[in-house]
Order: structure tokens, then C-alpha cells, then sequence
């Protein structure tokens, strides 16, 4: 397998893109724009529970339980839709805070009240002749999902360098630069770097033509 159709596979999973290098951001991109339009990747809860699945937040296990008690639902519907706007209220903070802006009371508020409500829980596991303490959720209600959001959107504003989380240059998905020189300005290669690769060659050959016709 060459490296860049590994690079494509590891992008997209089950139909979502998983490119921003930190679950909050990852979230933020399940609505990208395709031919100027904005494209929602979670249209019902089922989709939902396989972005959480394909963010291997969910076992398989987990996600036939909630979508067997929940799928159809009215509680599972509403929260799809807290989720949402969740979503883009936290666009508009993460787009003030990669400007430089402080993190809106509001939604260190809202984030405190989620994390409260559906706290992120640690337990012990056994590696080999070691431990270790790892992060982890019971997913068995619809609101149980919030918690891993709530959590990593709080670790974002709290732990990862700002001057590395960006906006594509072309488009609207976001992404933690963790390259070595940190001077990653497109969300990916195959996404938007080959665009602007051609588009800066075609401006060079253009550049080019124009002299030689002088």
C-alpha cells in the first residue's frame, strides 16, 4: 500500500473524516462544505452513533444497545440536535480562540455544566507486568455522549497550543498541527493541498506564458 492511499484511508472512516488530530476538532468537521454547500454528516442518531463508533468511542456492543433502545426515539432525536448546535457553538469559540481571543465565558460555562452532568470516568487496567489509568465513559444513555466531547473540547482550550490549531486555508475543516515544523496551512494533502498545488502551477504557467508574449 503506497503511503498516500494509507494517508486517505486513515482520513476517512466509515464515511467521516478524522483529521484534525483532536476529538473536539474532528467533531467540528462532520460538516464540511462539498461544491459551496455545507454538508451535515450527522442527519438522524444513528449516524451519530457511527461517528462515535468510527472515533472508536463506541464498541460495537455499545452501539447496537443505544441504537436498538434508542434509535427511533424522541429523547435520542433531541439529543442529536443538542449535539449540533453544541457543534457550532463551539465552531464559533475554537474560530475566536485560534485568532487570539480568550475562550468565551459562555462556553466554559456550558462545557463545566457538561462535564458535571456527564463526567469523563477513570478506572485501572492491567498492561502486561504495569498499569495504567485510562479515561473512560458509560455510554448508556443518549446524554451519556456528551462526555467525551464535553471533556475534549475542555482539553483543547486547556492543554493544545493555539498558534497549532487552525482553519484550513480552503476550506472550513479544522485541525491540531502536530508536524514537527508546525507549518501545516491545509487541512490535508489529498483534500486541499493538491488543489492548491495545481492552482499554484497553473499560476506560475500563466505567469510564465504572459512573458514569454511580452
Amino acid at each position: 500500500m503506497t503511503a498516500s492511499k494509507s494517508l486517505r484511508k486513515s482520513e476517512w472512516k466509515d464515511g467521516f473524516l478524522f483529521l484534525g488530530n483532536q476529538l473536539a476538532l474532528d467533531f467540528l468537521n462532520t460538516c464540511p462544505v462539498q461544491n459551496r454547500e455545507a454538508v451535515e454528516l450527522l442527519p438522524d442518531f444513528d449516524a451519530l452513533l457511527r461517528w462515535f463508533q468510527a472515533a472508536d468511542l463506541l464498541g460495537a456492543r455499545e452501539l447496537a444497545t443505544l441504537r436498538q433502545q434508542w434509535g427511533e426515539s424522541v429523547r435520542g432525536q433531541h439529543v442529536l440536535e443538542r449535539m449540533r448546535e453544541l457543534r457550532e457553538r463551539l465552531r464559533m469559540a475554537v474560530l475566536a480562540w485560534e485568532r487570539g481571543g480568550a475562550v468565551h465565558r459562555g462556553a466554559i460555562g456550558e462545557l463545566n455544566h457538561l462535564m458535571a452532568a456527564h463526567p469523563m470516568l477513570t478506572r485501572l487496567k492491567a498492561t502486561g507486568i504495569t498499569s495504567i489509568a485510562e479515561l473512560w465513559f458509560d455510554p448508556s444513555r443518549p446524554e451519556d455522549l456528551f462526555a467525551p466531547l464535553a471533556h475534549s473540547a475542555a482539553m483543547l482550550f486547556a492543554s493544545v497550543d493555539r498558534n497549532r490549531v487552525r482553519k484550513c486555508g480552503q476550506c472550513v475543516l479544522h485541525f491540531s498541527d502536530t508536524s514537527k515544523k508546525g507549518t501545516r496551512r491545509w487541512c490535508s494533502m489529498q483534500l486541499c493541498g493538491n488543489r492548491l498545488k495545481v492552482a499554484a502551477y497553473a499560476a506560475r504557467q500563466r505567469t510564465i506564458h504572459d512573458n514569454g508574449f511580452r
